[in-house]
């Protein structure tokens, strides 16, 4: 986790914390300090290997979590417990906030926001649950889209109405190279018919209302990561103003970059930025993932 430092302000105005998850996918280091979302709060959420419970990010749980997907063994995932949730608020309303902004991994991917709202439900100041509908740094860009909010004085429902609008003016699309993990994990279910046996296949897949729906199937790995780069430039062209791009990747470090390299040049983002894809996501996709999240552009990424 870290900590929240909050600018000192005025005695009368209200200090907000900005609290997450680990599938916002923030790139290591803007959680060190002096970087972008040092001052968000992060949960981590476990990944099952087996017995072992791994509930870090990075380095901790990368490499465990890819020679568990490598040899084909059981990988699982699992919200945080509401009482991490309690743990949490309790600790910064000890610390003297006035109120919370938590925003979280899709609902319809975890149960995760669903524990924060039992817990802020008896949190000891007021906690505004955001529900992103997404992941990743899309999901990473509403938090600090609130922390931004914060930062410029404002109070806990402007701020929270802040990472809502940005979390629901983002995309995010995935390239997987193979669709046996998800297969596994169940998060295919509703894909299977259109599927069919064909788990092999290459896919592009979207998060869409907040559930992950695949969009186009392809033989080739060439093909699967040409079409992902060409989904995002429209995605970006089609945008007023600039955007703020994430490159995500699990197992294929120099695809992540060969890709953000080309979208930088193509679309002339605001900012084009590269992260391990978060350990909760990457258990579900698989090695080989590449994932881009695009965002409209926001002062704090540029």
């Amino acid at each position: 986790m870290h900590g929240q430092d909050t600018p000192h302000r005025g005695e009368t105005e209200a200090r907000i914390a900005v609290v997450t998850d680990s599938a916002a996918g923030f790139p290591p280091a803007w959680l060190e300090p002096g970087g972008a979302a040092q001052a968000i709060r992060v949960l981590g959420l476990p990944v099952l290997v087996g017995t072992d419970i791994l509930t870090g990010e990075h380095d901790d749980v990368a490499a465990p979590l890819m020679l568990a997907l490598a040899a084909g063994s059981d990988v699982r995932t699992s919200r945080p417990s509401p009482g991490q949730f309690d743990r949490t608020y309790g600790e910064l309303a000890d610390q003297g906030f006035d109120g919370v902004v938590s925003v979280h991994l899709s609902g319809l991917l975890s149960g995760t926001v669903d524990a924060a709202r039992m817990a802020a439900a008896r949190a000891a100041l007021p906690v505004e649950v955001i529900d992103t509908r997404t992941a990743g740094m899309a999901q990473g860009r509403a938090a600090l889209a609130a922390l931004d909010a914060v930062k410029s004085g404002a109070e806990l429902q402007s701020a929270a109405a802040a990472a809502a609008m940005t979390a629901r003016a983002s995309s995010l699309y995935f390239y997987v190279p193979s669709m046996e993990q998800l297969r596994r994990g169940g998060r295919i279910t509703a894909a299977v018919g259109w599927l069919g046996t064909l788990l092999s296949v290459r896919v592009i897949l979207h998060v869409r209302s907040g559930a992950l729906v695949p969009l186009e199937r392809m033989r080739s790995a060439e093909r699967g990561l040409q079409r992902l780069e060409e989904l995002v430039v429209a995605d970006a062209a089609g945008r007023s103003g600039g955007v703020d791009l994430t490159v995500h990747h699990f197992g294929n470090e120099d695809e992540g970059l060969a890709l953000a390299r080309r979208l930088e040049t193509v679309t002339g983002a605001a900012s084009v930025s590269t992260a391990p894809c978060p350990a909760v996501l990457a258990a579900h996709a698989g090695l080989g993932v590449v994932a881009v999240t695009v965002s409209s552009s926001t002062p704090r990424a540029r």
